[in-house]
């Protein structure tokens, strides 16, 4: 066969975990690094990963269209900040050719925003629709705060810059007691004056950081009543191919998405799985199991062996996650950061 021409869709091999469900959906972190130090997701004195063990952009731009190949559809790149990795426009303007072929329903990236001003018009020229931002407040000083080193008004500029761009922004937050509880509403108003989806996350008990995410830990189901004080909520079939569960919100025309790990497992409809940029496939955000890919990548040049390890990885994938927080338990869930293994 012509190497050139590509198996049509239909006939493409699936992967398929144990309990038949199809992964068409991959998060690669493309870098640990990041311009922010959230206080829920990493510690302020971080330790990053020595660069001989990150996996070049060649080898990132390798090991994705193998996925591809095997019959994932969507693709998102993910960080730490995907934006400050070296040279990253390069690596999505080469996988955009799947998006050309047809092989590749969408390419897209979760960012913090901070870069989005210089690289908006670069991410829409390669083929990307929309970007997920991640901006957990909009006072300023409550964003210094949370991010440690970020500056709102850059984030700002950049989410302008991407919406000038062509790109759709969808605004995750991630809802934080004692932090952002009394302004989550306000927030969903301004993303959807904006135009922008609005999706609230969970915390999650992945790696150690300072202070006790018991004391961080706002459960969704409490907001959701909350807003339902002042908002219509109206669940939607709407769906981006992720763990959100959406409503649509009468007062403001928009949409609200609700990620939640903890108080509503969306495990059983799991199509994801996770690569970090060392080359480690995590078949479960919540789970340490993994699966080495970077050595069958560089074992040869041809991707065989690396067929081989990510179908054996797909055949461990488990049922769920295990993700408990309270007083009790004092270890994450797992020891990887948020930022080791990518939103």
């Amino acid at each position: 066969m012509d190497p050139e021409i590509r198996i049509p869709q239909a006939q493409q091999p699936a992967l398929v975990d144990p309990f038949g469900r199809k992964v068409t959906y991959l998060r690669v972190s493309v870098t640990d690094r990041c311009d922010f130090r959230c206080l829920y997701c990493m510690a302020e004195d971080m330790t990053f990963l020595p660069k001989r063990e990150v996996l070049s952009l060649e080898e990132l731009d390798r090991l994705c269209s193998a996925f591809i190949d095997k019959g994932v559809r969507k693709l998102r790149l993910t960080g730490g900040e995907p934006l400050v990795r070296k040279n990253i426009i390069s690596l999505i303007r080469s996988l955009s050719r799947h998006l050309e072929s047809g092989a590749l329903d969408e390419l897209t990236l979760t960012t913090n925003g901070s870069q989005l001003a210089r690289f908006a018009q670069d991410l829409a020229a390669c083929g990307i629709k929309r970007v997920n931002v991640s901006l957990d407040t909009l006072n300023p000083a409550k964003f210094r705060e949370i991010t440690r080193w970020g500056d709102l008004a850059k984030v700002l500029d950049g989410i302008d810059a991407a919406v000038a761009a062509g790109l759709k922004v969808k605004i995750n937050a991630v809802a934080l007691k004692g932090f952002n509880e009394h302004d989550l509403h306000a927030m969903m108003e301004w993303a959807h004056g904006e135009g922008h989806d609005f999706t609230l996350i969970e915390t999650m008990p992945l790696g150690e950081i300072d202070g006790e995410r018991v004391d961080q830990y706002l459960p969704l189901d409490q907001v959701r009543r909350q807003l339902e004080q002042h908002f219509t909520l109206t669940p939607l079939p709407y769906k981006t191919g992720g763990p959100a569960r959406y409503f649509g919100v009468a007062e403001t025309g928009g949409r609200l998405g609700l990620i939640t790990p903890l108080t509503h497992n969306f495990c059983e409809g799991c199509n994801r799985v996770r690569v970090t940029c060392t080359g480690q496939l995590f078949m479960c955000l919540g789970q340490e199991d993994n699966a080495d890919l970077r050595a069958p990548l560089r074992a040869s040049e041809g991707n065989e062996l690396l067929s081989q390890a990510i179908e054996e990885a797909i055949s461990r994938k488990p049922k769920g996650h295990d993700f408990v927080i309270d007083r009790d338990t004092k270890k994450p869930a797992v020891s990887r950061h948020m930022s080791v293994t990518g939103g």
